[in-house]
C-alpha cells in the first residue's frame, strides 16, 4: 500500500507566494509508485485547501477563484489515524475524506518553517517530513542559531539584537549600533528568510531606513559587521541527527551587496515567470579551492548535526575576501526549492532526494514511536484543588 501523503505549501508568511512555487515543484517530482500524494494549499490566513486545482501553478494566477473552486478541510484525529474531512461538512454524504499518513510541509518563514506548524503537526498525530519542532524554531531565530553554533565551534559574526523598547529610543539605537558595528553594517529580522528586511547600510540615513524596514517584519531585529568583499556560498546537507551528507557548493550571484529577495526570485526568471530558488543566477560548483570546499561541506554537516535537523537543509556561508575567513551565516531548514539544484550534480535526482527526505520521516517515526510519552498513575483519583491557588496533596 502506498504511503499517503499531503504536501503543504502557502501559509500565513512573507515568504507565501515562494512556498507555493517550491510546493508545487516538489508536488510535480515526488514517486507515485511509491507514494500518493495530496497537495494542500495553505491561505494567508491559515486555512487549508483541497482541490483538483489546487497543484496547478496557473491556478495561483486567480487565488479568489481557486478557493471558490476548492474544498476547505480541516485535520481530524479519530484515534484510528489522521484524515482532511472538508469544513463544513455537507448536508448530504460525507464529503471530502482524505486519509494521511504522512505530512510534507514545503513551507518558509514564521509560522510556518520556524516549529508553529510543525507543533501543529506533532500535537495532532502526524508524523511530517523536516527538521521537529526545536530544530525549526532555532533554525529560524538567527541569533539564537547562532549561540548555539557558537558553542559548536562553528565560525559566525558577533551580532546583537534589539527588541521594540530599543525602536522607541531611535537615536539612542542608531548610536548603539554605531558604536558597536561602525559601517558598513547589516540589519535582519532576526526571524525570516528569503532575504526579506535584510539590508547593508553606510551611513546614518541609510542605517535609519534599514531599521525601519526590518522592524516593518519583526519585533526582534539583528545587527551584525557586514563584510564589505564578500563572496557567499551555500552547501546542502540531507540526513538526520546521526548521519548526514554534504551537497555540492555553489556560488549564487547578486546586484546588490548581499543577495537580495529581488535576485533569489525575481531577477533570474524566464519571461516573467518564476522557478523559485532554482531560477537563481549562480556558479555550480562554486569556484572555490578544494581546501575551501571540503571545509564548507564539513562544517555544513556538523552545523547540520549540532541543530539536530532532519531531511534536507541549506546552509549559507561567506567568505570575507580581504582575509580569506570563512563563516558561517545561516540555515535554511525548508529551503527554497528544496535545494534539489545543488544535489543533482553529485548524481542525486530531484525524485530520489524527495524520497530520500520522506524515508528520513518514516524512520523518525519509527523510532518516536518505541518511545515512551505517557504512563499511567492514579494521581488525579486523590487529587482535590483546594482554595484559589491550589495545594498539593500528600
Amino acid at each position: 500500500m502506498k504511503t499517503r501523503i499531503a504536501l503543504l505549501f502557502g501559509g500565513r508568511s512573507v515568504e507565501h507566494e515562494v512556498s507555493v512555487i517550491s510546493g508545487l515543484q516538489a508536488y510535480n517530482n515526488i514517486d507515485r509508485d511509491k507514494y500518493d500524494v495530496t497537495p494542500v494549499y495553505m491561505t494567508k490566513d491559515g486555512l487549508f485547501f483541497v482541490g483538483d486545482d489546487v497543484g496547478k501553478i496557473e491556478s495561483y494566477r486567480n487565488i479568489p477563484g481557486l478557493l471558490k473552486g476548492s474544498h476547505q478541510v480541516i485535520w481530524v484525529n479519530d484515534g484510528n489515524g489522521t484524515v482532511l474531512k472538508q469544513y463544513p461538512a455537507p448536508k448530504l454524504g460525507k464529503g471530502i475524506f482524505v486519509p494521511v499518513d504522512l505530512a510534507f510541509p514545503v513551507v518558509h518563514g514564521t509560522n510556518v518553517e520556524d516549529g508553529a506548524l510543525q507543533g501543529f503537526l506533532k500535537t495532532i498525530g502526524v508524523p511530517f517530513v523536516g527538521c521537529d519542532v526545536c530544530a525549526s524554531a532555532i533554525g529560524m531565530d538567527k541569533y539564537v542559531q547562532k549561540t548555539v553554533l557558537r558553542d559548536n565551534d562553528i565560525p559566525v559574526l558577533e551580532a546583537t539584537v534589539y527588541t521594540l523598547s530599543d525602536y522607541e529610543e531611535m537615536d539612542g539605537l542608531i548610536g548603539r549600533i554605531e558604536e558597536t558595528y561602525g559601517y558598513p553594517v547589516i540589519i535582519k529580522p532576526v526571524n525570516l528568510g528569503s532575504s526579506v528586511g535584510i539590508s547593508v547600510a553606510h551611513d546614518r540615513n541609510e542605517l535609519t531606513s534599514s531599521i525601519d524596514d526590518a522592524y516593518r517584519y519583526a519585533s526582534v531585529i539583528l545587527a551584525e559587521r557586514a563584510i564589505a568583499n564578500l563572496r557567499e556560498i551555500n552547501c546542502s546537507v540531507l540526513g538526520d541527527e546521526n548521519h548526514a551528507e554534504a551537497s555540492e557548493c555553489e556560488e549564487p550571484m547578486h546586484t546588490e551587496d548581499i543577495l537580495s529577495y529581488k535576485d533569489k526570485y525575481v531577477s533570474g526568471s524566464k519571461g516573467g515567470k518564476s522557478s523559485g530558488m532554482a531560477s537563481v543566477s549562480r556558479r555550480i560548483p562554486a569556484d572555490i579551492p578544494d581546501e575551501m570546499r571540503t571545509r564548507i561541506r564539513d562544517l555544513a554537516v556538523r552545523a547540520f548535526k549540532a541543530l539536530r535537523c532532519n531531511g534536507v537543509a541549506r546552509m549559507d556561508f561567506m567568505i570575507d575576501t580581504d582575509n580569506d575567513r570563512l563563516y558561517f551565516n545561516e540555515i535554511n531548514t525548508i529551503p527554497g526549492s528544496l535545494a534539489f539544484y545543488l544535489w543533482e550534480p553529485l548524481g542525486k535526482p530531484y525524485k530520489q532526494l524527495l524520497t530520500d527526505m520522506i524515508e528520513l520521516a518514516r524512520a523518525r517515526a519509527r523510532n518516536e514511536g518505541a518511545l515512551t510519552f505517557t504512563f499511567d498513575t492514579n494521581i488525579l483519583n486523590n487529587a482535590s484543588i483546594g482554595g484559589s491557588k491550589g495545594r498539593k496533596q500528600s
